[in-house]
């Protein structure tokens, strides 16, 4: 019974569970460019080049093993990429606020906004980018 009731339920969240896993490996691959350009650049532009890795990675991942549209690639690939920078921005926000106001340390920092920004991204890109045309 126990079995059914995990079952079930992956089946029900199985796109936003493939999702989080997703996003894990393109989150961490987006910290750990980050951490290493951060020695050597503003921590800014750092986020900017990590982000844009994640965004790439994310999409192609998504695209073929989560949401499997394999459609009008060029379309959903722009609509990814404008969510995507959507999710940038508010990395960018939260990015600055958290270290500039709150003086938060910037690794820290860094780490709140991949969860809140995955989250937001999730929903449009589910009912944006990846959806059935």
């Amino acid at each position: 019974m126990k079995d059914n009731l995990v079952v079930r339920l992956y089946h029900r969240f199985r796109e936003l569970i493939l999702y989080g896993i997703i996003g894990g490996f393109c989150a961490a691959l987006d910290f750990g460019l980050f951490t290493l350009l951060g020695q050597w650049m503003h921590i800014l532009i750092a986020n900017i080049i990590s982000v844009h890795c994640g965004i790439f990675c994310s999409f192609f991942l998504n695209r073929q093993f989560n949401f499997k549209v394999k459609d009008k690639t060029a379309l959903r690939l722009l609509s990814f990429y404008l969510v995507g920078l959507s999710g940038l921005g508010l990395s960018e926000l939260l990015l600055y606020l958290l270290t500039e106001y709150a003086g938060w340390n910037h690794l820290f920092a860094k780490l709140l906004t991949i969860f809140a920004v995955a989250l937001f991204q999730f929903v449009l890109n589910k009912f944006i980018s990846f959806r059935k045309i």
